[in-house]
């Protein structure tokens, strides 16, 4: 029994030392986390570096400019008083006033409300101070606050108006940077669109003058086939092979008016000193040379002096000349006119009135487009073009093209042209 017993205490010491070791390794992995976990509780506490240094920058940015501020205008009146001083010595004792009234003005103008009023403090002391009797003293007699009084409120008022002219140039200041911004932006949208236009009437040509191979093909072997072929046809084929050739001469006058209408935007214009009535003169010998035998009432009315490309004006005139001729076809005395209906110094609105067909006001805006026709081809030929050329010259003399008619009433084409355009 002692034995088993001296055996029990034997393995209790032996194991002792094993047993409080791992509770003091237990104990000090659990006083490790408590540790790290108040360390992370702390850290989360604390705001971040970054954030910190942030937030802390326009505070400090601040608080720096107001110091420089209040810096500002302790200089300003130092150096007025400095002098001040000095000219008092030589006998100049008027310029003394001025001089800390300035330096309040300049310590508002640059300092804000606060340094003004730091600025209209320190010279008001320094003025009695050292100009005011008694000496070196800031004793103020009661019949000289009236002055005091008069002096710190001019003082005050020249800081007012001095801080209202930095707010309002500020002011200008923003607002000319927003302008810049704006004619910037606008500048680079203009480029892009200019691009963009540039772009599509250089497809516009290449496809134009892609298409006329293989249109002149068509045609040449639809003529070939009808010439060889001709008699052997039956009536149905025939009228088959007339419709393509047809549709074939239609589609080389589209190319052909696609490419004058290309060109157009792509030719450069040369801008001079032009008579509009002799233009208009030119147009009306053209265009009655195709009036077959129809006799049209022509009334030209006096056209004044005018700066354009005259080779593009002559084509905007010739083209209404020709739009009116066709319209008043039906009509048994076709008249048209041409004048001036507003003239300025800077502008000038010329008119082509006929007689014609006329058209409705509510598709107006449908007349100036590429390929756009109010009338069926087969009342009125056409390919659309002509309106949408006299458009393109107009805008690009600075003025613009509008029209007015009414179904069986006639119809009235306005065109304004500028002047500045045409000079610049």
């Amino acid at each position: 029994m002692s034995r088993m017993s001296e055996d029990f205490l034997e393995s209790d010491l032996h194991c002792r030392p094993h047993a409080e070791d791992v509770g003091s390794r237990v104990a000090g992995q659990a006083a490790i986390k408590a540790t790290k976990r108040s360390q992370h509780q702390r850290m989360n506490a604390l705001p971040l570096d970054s954030s910190d240094s942030a937030a802390r920058q326009p505070t400090s940015r601040s608080a720096w400019r107001r110091l420089q501020g209040y810096s500002f205008a302790v200089l300003s009146v130092a150096v007025a008083l400095a002098m001040a001083l000095l000219l008092d010595h030589f006998g100049f004792r008027d310029a003394r006033v001025p001089l800390f009234i300035c330096a309040s003005a300049i310590g508002s103008w640059y300092g804000g409300p606060g340094p003004s009023v730091l600025a209209v403090v320190l010279s008001s002391f320094a003025f009695d101070y050292f100009f005011v009797p008694p000496l070196y003293t800031l004793y103020i007699a009661p019949w000289e606050i009236p002055y005091f009084v008069i002096f710190t409120l001019f003082t005050l008022l020249v800081s007012w108006f001095a801080r209202i002219r930095r707010r309002v140039e500020e002011n200008l200041r923003r607002t000319r940077d927003e302008l810049e911004s704006v004619n910037h932006e606008l500048a680079k949208r203009s480029a892009a669109m200019e691009a963009s236009n540039k772009e599509l009437e250089a497809f516009a040509y290449s496809v134009s003058h892609d298409l006329r191979a293989p249109l002149r093909h068509v045609s040449g072997f639809a003529e070939l086939l009808r010439s060889s072929a001709g008699p052997v046809l039956n009536e149905k084929s025939a009228r088959y092979l007339a419709v393509v050739l047809e549709e074939a001469n239609r589609m080389s006058s589209l190319i052909d008016d696609l490419l004058a209408f290309s060109r157009i935007g792509r030719a450069e214009a040369h801008y001079s000193s032009i008579s509009l009535q002799e233009i208009v003169q030119e147009a009306v010998g053209e265009a009655s040379q195709d009036i077959n035998g129809r006799n049209i009432a022509w009334r030209v009315d006096a056209l004044p002096e005018w700066y354009g490309d005259q080779s593009m004006l002559r084509l905007v005139v010739i083209n209404l000349f020709s739009n009116a001729v066709k319209f008043t076809r039906t009509r048994s005395e076709p008249e048209i006119e041409i004048g001036c209906s507003e003239r300025k110094n800077d502008h000038v609105v010329l008119f082509v009135r006929d007689n014609g067909v006329g058209f409705d006001m509510k598709y107006s805006n449908k007349l100036f487009g590429v390929f756009q026709r109010l009338h069926s081809r087969e009342s009125f030929e056409g390919t659309g073009i002509g309106l949408a050329t006299v458009q393109r010259i107009v805008h690009r003399h600075g003025g613009r093209v509008w029209a007015e008619g009414k179904v069986e009433g006639g119809a009235t084409f306005y065109f304004s042209l500028s002047k500045l355009t045409g000079a610049n």
